[in-house]
């Protein structure tokens, strides 16, 4: 027994789409069947039914409302898994036999354009990987952006995934002979949607986009990614751009785990925006600039003119407060061009995205007016990238009412006097509108029937409605044909009101699609401006991130850092730029950095909570900011351009692949040390800490020797192996520096001021207090560092005996001692203070105190 013929329709389509869901069109809903129904009804928890299918059972099958298709599609991208929407390609009553499919559209993580689908802060990229002998090749693309780019990098696998992680990219594209076992490690902990495609061609018309690159390697990298994009999209791509490729020397490096432990774009813990290098920064306005802020945050420069450049900017529009105000209002009325941009070439834009690029365009000549008046020449350049499109501005404000529905098929967005022709058939129609309304009231006067009116739907077109109550008045003699029966009212209609429909629903229909005619003929004015207006994006959104640099050194206090050819790192009063803005109105305390070039490594000591990490981030994010070309916070600051960052902080198991904390750490240094070079930044904190003590210490001074010797990098490496701090004595590019805490009557007190030298104690013990650990444990702690201390060894330390150390009898005793105290309170408690006389209350004081000393002393 053979499947039914729409079965079989569907089947055909399927076999091509075999790790696709298909979204197959029927009526008003979109079905899908077999195991796609299945899997689909369990991910969107919607109900899984049948369908006869021409065989003896039904086959699996389940359905969304074509209306809410978007909605249902997201879910699915979201979870990983990838769409194929088939549409009918033509009219069912001009169909002979069944109604002809296609796939019109594939949606894949990578390839979201939706408005909402996707973060406006945030790029969407999709990602193309090729090997060669002895390389990585990485290109990528934002679809919603037409953005693309190359990177490469030496052929490690973990500098490949850092790179992915990196750009957050959500669909990795692979060919058939690339190893997608040596990415298995990573995927258990990184969702990543994996597309095998083996098409390395770039069409003709899509040369141009890498017409200055040579390497064949990249060409090939490039070719898989476009021609995946053509194969899902199914429509010409119009708004891709030219590749822009990236050399791993071409800019500050900053591998995925350094981008997690400094908090770039996100918290470790929270996953959240705020409290990172990002969120600080991100004064933008608009989304276009957000999004090249955190492109930027990620990859700093190292072209010393460039980065200067910038801050050439920044200064001067800190000089003219005024004019950086001014601009920022200006940048506020410019949408997401960008993306407007890539709903036009898709074919997806309507005629509010057509005013919001009208409105964008009419801010330009404000915003170059400002970069014009600061007299420095990189706003002069970026002024003259900006071209105004004014044509195309006019021609959208002359056609498109201010603010038009969303839908572009039922017309109402063209305005009057754009068309005679439209004007002239919508006076038709206006006619019409009037004659009904005339016709209601005849028919009134007519009957009698005072609540008579005139209703229209798309079923019957237009009715004369009568309700209930006012049913006995209607006669034969008025020639009303009965239509439809509703609860509360009937429905007829009269020969003359269904000739006048017929004239009034045609100079409708008309309209609607002459309306539609125009959109499509300004669309496609749009369309051929896009690689003006998209130069105009990049400029707008580089100079929406320059000010927002601007506004940033100004509200917090940031100076020009000075770049220098030396190995010479001079912070004067640096802080770090997150926390300080966390902390609001506390003050923050300001610490200097110096390492000029016979120093290479700072040895950190100092009491946990002390703010040892916070130091060295501080570093590093000041690092960051100077190489984006932002200024930095500090009283004053000179720094050499680094060419990476690496960190270790923090400890964390690595649950998925079974690697310990200690694993980890060792790995991550491993990484560290294999890549850095001499212009590189390392930042270690507490290396050797998750195993044994003198396993750890080794290890932690090996690992600085081997620094010292082999790489000669610039490095922070805090620690709480005291003994290492002798190595100031034996390496001379080593440093000692602290962070300074005192006590104060058995408390700490943290400073957080380093100073140099080393550290003398690390007040272990007083954090565990603040930790509020039980005292027994606390006082226990106490005579296991006196011992220590005077033994100067810890093997020697034994155990105590169970009376001298059993937690049941302490928390006993401890329990005594707050009753002790609980007595004092209850007898200050119940002094009636209006009734004491001075020397009473004297006395009464002198008790207390007395009884707390002895409470105190038997403790």
């Amino acid at each position: 027994m053979s499947y039914t013929p729409m079965m079989q329709q569907y089947l055909e389509i399927k076999k091509d789409y075999t790790d696709f869901i298909v979204f197959f069109r029927l009526g008003d809903f979109y079905e899908m069947f077999f195991s796609d129904a299945i899997l689909a009804s369990k991910e969107l928890e919607i109900v899984l039914t049948g369908r006869d299918a021409g065989q003896e059972e039904r086959v699996p099958m389940c359905g969304v409302p074509y209306h809410a298709v978007n909605l249902y599609t997201e879910k699915l991208i979201d979870k990983g898994y990838k769409v194929a929407i088939v549409e009918q390609v033509e009219d069912p009553s001009l169909a002979k036999g069944i109604v002809k499919r296609e796939v019109i559209k594939i949606i894949t993580p990578g390839t979201l354009m939706e408005e909402g689908t996707i973060d406006e802060k945030s790029n969407n990229f999709i990602c193309s990987v090729s090997e060669s002998v002895d390389r990585y090749l990485l290109a990528y693309s934002d679809l919603s952006t037409g953005q693309n780019f190359i990177v490469t990098m030496p052929k490690e696998v973990e500098l490949l995934f850092s790179e992915i992680m990196n750009l957050n990219a959500r669909e990795l594209i692979i060919g058939s002979e690339f190893h997608q076992s040596i990415l298995k490690p990573y995927l258990d902990t990184y969702e990543l949607t994996i597309s095998v495609h083996d098409d390395t061609t770039i069409p003709f018309f899509y040369r141009n986009l890498i017409l200055d690159v040579y390497d064949k390697d990249l060409i090939k990298s490039f070719g898989r990614l476009i021609s995946y994009l053509l194969l899902t999209q199914k429509r010409e791509l119009l708004h891709l751009q030219k590749v822009q490729l990236f050399e791993s020397s071409t800019y500050l490096r900053i591998d995925n785990n350094s981008k997690r432990n400094l908090e770039l774009t996100e918290t470790l813990r929270a996953q959240n925006r705020k409290g990172t290098l990002f969120w600080m920064l991100d004064e933008c306005v608009t989304a276009m600039g957000s999004r090249y802020l955190k492109q930027n945050i990620l990859r700093p420069l190292v072209d010393k003119e460039m980065i200067e450049n910038r801050y050439h900017f920044v200064a001067s529009m800190n000089d003219h407060f005024i004019l950086q105000e001014e601009l920022k209002n200006h940048l506020k009325a410019v949408y997401d061009l960008e993306r407007i941009i890539g709903r036009l070439s898709f074919g997806n834009a309507n005629a509010k995205d057509l005013t919001h690029l009208a409105r964008s365009l009419s801010a330009v000549p404000d915003i170059k007016s400002v970069l014009n008046s600061l007299d420095n020449q990189y706003a002069l350049s970026l002024s003259l990238r900006m071209n105004e499109v004014a044509d195309l501005k006019e021609r959208i404000y002359s056609a498109i009412v201010e603010n038009p529905p969303l839908s572009i098929t039922e017309g109402g967005f063209i305005k009057a006097g754009y068309s005679k022709e439209l004007d002239s058939i919508k006076a038709d129609s206006t006619t019409g509108k009037n004659w009904l309304d005339s016709f209601e009231a005849q028919e009134r006067e007519r009957t009698g029937i005072k609540k008579l009116k005139i209703g229209y739907n798309r079923v019957f077109g237009y009715y004369i409605e009568v309700s209930k109550g006012q049913m006995d008045q209607v006669k034969d003699e008025f020639g009303y044909i009965r239509k439809q029966t509703l609860s509360n009212s009937e429905r007829f209609v009269t020969p003359q009101l269904k000739e006048k429909e017929q004239q009034i629903i045609g100079s409708l229909d008309e309209s609607i699609k002459l309306e539609y005619e125009l959109f499509l003929e300004l669309r496609d004015m749009a369309n051929h401006e896009i690689p003006q207006l998209q130069e105009l994006a990049k400029a707008l959104s580089e100079t929406d991130m320059l000010n927002a640099f601007s506004t940033v050194s100004m509200k917090h206090r940031y100076v020009m850092p000075s770049l220098v050819q030396e190995k010479h790192i001079n912070i004067v009063s640096g802080r770090h730029p997150v926390v300080e803005r966390l902390l609001e109105n506390e003050v923050y305390v300001a610490n200097d950095v110096s390492m000029d070039e016979s120093t290479n490594i700072l040895l950190i000591t100092g009491p946990n909570m002390s703010g040892k990490s916070t130091y060295m981030r501080q570093l590093a994010l000041t690092i960051i900011l100077a190489q984006m070309g932002c200024f930095v916070p500090a009283e004053k600051a000179s720094l050499p351009l680094f060419d990476q960052i690496f960190t270790r902080i923090g400890a964390s198991d690595d649950l998925t692949s079974g690697k310990s904390t200690f694993m980890v750490e060792m790995l991550e240094v491993h990484y560290a040390l294999q890549n850095a070079t001499a212009s590189s930044l390392i930042l270690f904190d507490e290396i050797g800490r998750g195993t044994a003590t003198y396993d750890g210490m080794a290890l932690a001074q090996a690992i600085i020797e081997y620094a010292h010797q082999t790489i000669q990098c610039k490095i922070l490496f805090s620690t709480h192996y005291h003994e290492l701090t002798y190595l100031e004595d034996e390496l001379k590019s080593l440093r000692n520096v602290h962070v300074v805490a005192k006590e104060d009557k058995g408390n700490i007190v943290f400073l957080h001021k380093v100073q140099n030298g080393p550290t003398d104690k690390s007040y272990g013990i007083h954090v565990a207090k603040l930790a509020h650990l039980p005292s027994a444990l606390i006082r226990r702690a106490k005579m296991i560092l006196e011992e220590l201390e005077k033994n100067h060894g810890y093997n020697i330390i034994k155990p105590q005996t169970i009376d001298l150390f059993n937690f049941e009898e302490a928390m006993v005793e401890e329990e005594s001692i707050e009753q002790e105290y609980h007595s004092v309170i209850d007898q200050l408690s119940n002094v009636a203070i209006e009734e004491i006389t001075p020397l009473k209350a004297m006395n009464l004081l002198s008790d207390v105190i007395e009884e707390i000393k002895r409470i105190k002393h038997n403790k």
